[in-house]
């Protein structure tokens, strides 16, 4: 049921069990906050976003405060302004003006609300408060608790959603300081969400430290490729401008990447094998097709594998659970009345890996299981039908298993070259190359290029378009 209320003189429909600072944010009336997420349980500590409710002799904070019929409220009164300035000097107080050297300048509320709400000028004329810097809370993550606002973000974080229950605030007044719960490491699969909640620069990403500065960089919408739930993400590469272009400099690559808020799917989570998702793309690869282990040209490995797709008796297709919907449907119009297609997992769990959870990950680690088995069943290879020929799409390693056959082998990530497969083709990575993936519930999620792929490097649909001609 819809609550009319008036914020700053605009009468606006709330919903009914709504607070304050949710409806004007859906509205587009901007309440300064740092302590509020949609997600996690109210705290109401920081107080940046108090307002003035007409009828009320003071302040109240916005987070905390349920909308009712006919309720009139200020949000750029004197007062509140003057709130807001108070509080940003209190919070500013020990706060380290560091800038220059954080990791989160360029995307930090604190900057943010700084430079729209604060005061140009300190008043303050007492040494700063110092704590601890760039502690290291688990291998992942750097604390530096000089520049925590105890927001309780990732407190909170810890203890309704990932579970973990690892992190607390210890001590009290301007002693506190968050800090691990235990003598152990940070240990949660989920733990680096704690770095895109903090507010500040106080959660630091170990893998990203001091690597690039965030407007440097541009997030491209793509898809997790570590389980069956294929999470939204953000691929963070440099902008074009940015891009070294010196002999010898990195190649352009994904330098992070982030949660990319998708309520249908993931919401704004992640776990940190996606988190990790542009370093596992850049682990070793081939970059050139091989005929029998030998390096060839691309024109000569499709004309091999041509031949051999002609000559096949009893060819057979393994498809590969980390294909594109749209790579599928080419694979299915062009070969699928040609060959007997089978089905597999590309990617098995790793030891150690958490298998599967009631939160995110999925037992199955591969994309689009569910694309592959709409579209060509889910029977799996039989060595006794007697196949002569063998196409093997994606990452694969058990070919002894396959029995005495002729072998063309299409991955991103496949062995070095090897004698006893007759055609070696390298593909395209997900991040070279757009699509959409099925998760295991059905639900689609589309992904864009983030990169280039290399010169010799092929999208398995034109090997398959290739392949039919």
């Amino acid at each position: 049921m819809a609550v009319k209320l008036t914020i700053d003189q605009r009468e606006i429909e709330a919903l009914d069990g709504e607070n304050v600072l949710q409806a004007a944010r859906r509205h587009g009336i901007d309440i300064p906050h740092f302590c509020y997420h949609d997600k996690l349980s109210v705290a109401g500590n920081c107080r940046m976003c108090l307002v003035k409710v007409n009828g009320l002799p003071k302040l109240m904070p916005a987070c905390n405060l349920p909308v009712a019929p006919k309720m009139n409220i200020e949000t750029m009164s004197d007062d509140v302004q003057r709130a807001r300035r108070q509080v940003m000097q209190f919070i500013l107080l020990n706060h380290p003006v560091d800038c220059g050297i954080c990791d989160k300048a360029g995307e930090c509320t604190l900057q943010d609300n700084q430079f729209r709400y604060g005061s140009p000028e300190s008043r303050s004329v007492e040494p700063k408060l110092h704590q601890r810097k760039l502690h290291e809370l688990s291998p992942r993550i750097s604390l530096d608790n000089e520049r925590c606002i105890l927001c309780s973000r990732c407190v909170r974080f810890t203890r309704e959603i990932s579970g973990s229950n690892a992190l607390g605030i210890v001590d009290r007044g301007c002693h506190s300081y968050v800090e691990r719960v235990s003598s152990q490491p940070f240990d949660d699969a989920y733990s680096d969400n704690v770095i895109g909640l903090c507010p500040t620069g106080a959660l630091l990403s170990a893998d990203f430290l001091y690597k690039s500065r965030v407007w440097f960089l541009e997030p491209v919408r793509s898809v997790c490729t570590g389980c069956a739930r294929g999470c939204s993400i953000d691929a963070w590469r440099r902008v074009k401008a940015r891009e070294p272009k010196a002999p010898g400099m990195p190649q352009p690559q994904v330098w992070r990447i982030s949660a990319h808020d998708n309520p249908q799917i993931n919401g704004p989570w992640l776990c940190n094998k996606g988190f990790d998702l542009h370093k596992t793309m850049l682990r070793e690869r081939p970059l050139q097709p091989a005929l029998t282990g030998q390096p060839a040209s691309v024109v000569a490995a499709l004309a091999q594998a041509r031949r051999l797709l002609a000559e096949a008796r009893k060819p057979a297709l393994l498809v590969s659970a980390h294909a594109s919907n749209e790579e599928l449907d080419v694979c299915k119009a062009l070969l699928g009345g040609r060959v007997t297609a089978y089905v597999r997992q590309d990617v098995l769990p790793a030891a150690g890996e958490v298998l599967e959870d009631a939160l995110l990950i999925r037992a199955d680690k591969n994309p689009n299981s569910f694309g592959v088995q709409a579209r060509f069943g889910s029977a799996a290879f039989d060595a006794t039908v007697g196949h002569d020929l063998v196409v093997v799409w994606g990452e694969f390693t058990a070919f002894a298993g396959l029995g005495d056959v002729r072998i063309v082998h299409l991955s991103t990530y496949g062995p070095a070259p090897d004698k006893h497969i007759d055609v070696a083709m390298p593909i395209s990575t997900t991040f070279e190359r757009s699509g959409s993936f099925s998760n295991f519930e059905g639900r689609t999620n589309s992904f864009a290029a983030v990169l280039e792929k290399p010169p010799e490097v092929q999208h398995a649909a034109d090997v398959f378009r290739s392949l039919a001609t």
